[in-house]
Formats: structure tokens, C-alpha cells, sequence
């Protein structure tokens, strides 16, 4: 059984919106488990159990959240040694562009290092429908990947 984890962070709800679509038909790959986890709670047990991860954040004043950023400075240099490798993509919710968030996590994670496999998918202003289908395709996308091995 493959892993792919979703870890993530929401403080207003659409970013919780979008992981929520994320996960929506992840379970249509039986050879998939997903792992769900808030960034507080989530852990280096997690990438190390992950076959790939799909990260989610808001952005907070062009950047990424706290509660991520927590997540990274808790994880990053225990990671260190591992050499991780994991392939991931990412989806933020942006008062603004959205640019800062992203550009900031794929810095950091070029340093676990992770392999970035999709392109980000940043969903400006209020949550649409277009937004949460894309959210929901990356998702499918991440979990089939994973299922055929493509990673």
C-alpha cells in the first residue's frame, strides 16, 4: 500500500475548502492510503511514511502560513538526513497572488530535499468551483501517480 499525505493548514476555512476537495476521490485508487493531517499536529514520522505529500496553506502577508512554516522548522533538520526525495505539489489560498507562499515553500523543500511534480494551484480571493475542481484534479492526479509509480 502506497502513501500520499495531505498536510495542511486553515484559519478561515478556504483553504480547508480546498483540501477537502483535494481528498475528495483520492479513495478511487485502492492501492492508496491518504493520511490527513493539520501542519500543528503533523510530524517527520509523516514524511517519512509518505510516498509523496501535497501540502495546502493560506497566504498570510504574501507568505505562507505560520502553522506551515512551524511544521517545516520543526521537521527540516531531523529530515536532513534522510535525503527524502518525496515528490509533492501544493495548493494556497490567496488574498493576493498567491506567489509569495509558493515561492517560499519550494525553496524550502528544494532543501529536504523534495521534488516538486505540479504545478501549484492558487486559488485567489473566494473559493470557486473552478478552484475546488482543480483542487480535486491535483488530488486524483497525486494519487494515481503514486498508484502506478510514477514518482
Amino acid at each position: 500500500m502506497k502513501t500520499l499525505v495531505l498536510i495542511y493548514h486553515t484559519q478561515s476555512g478556504n483553504t480547508g475548502q480546498l483540501a477537502k476537495a483535494v481528498e475528495r476521490d483520492i479513495a478511487r485508487e485502492a492501492s492508496v492510503m491518504l493520511s490527513v493531517k493539520e501542519a500543528f499536529s503533523a510530524g517527520l514520522e509523516d514524511l517519512l511514511a509518505a510516498d509523496a505529500v501535497i501540502f495546502g496553506s493560506p497566504e498570510n502577508f504574501g507568505s505562507m502560513s505560520g502553522a506551515l512554516k512551524d511544521f517545516f522548522d520543526r521537521t527540516y533538520y531531523p529530515a536532513e538526513h534522510h535525503q527524502l526525495g518525496i515528490p509533492y505539489a501544493l495548493f494556497i489560498s490567496a488574498g493576493n497572488d498567491g506567489r509569495g507562499a509558493v515561492r517560499e515553500i519550494d525553496r524550502i523543500l528544494k532543501g529536504y530535499p523534495m521534488r516538486k511534480v505540479a504545478e501549484p494551484v492558487i486559488a485567489r480571493g473566494e473559493v470557486t468551483a473552478k478552484d475546488l475542481q482543480a483542487c480535486e484534479e491535483l488530488g486524483q492526479a497525486m494519487a494515481a501517480a503514486v498508484a502506478m509509480g510514477v514518482f
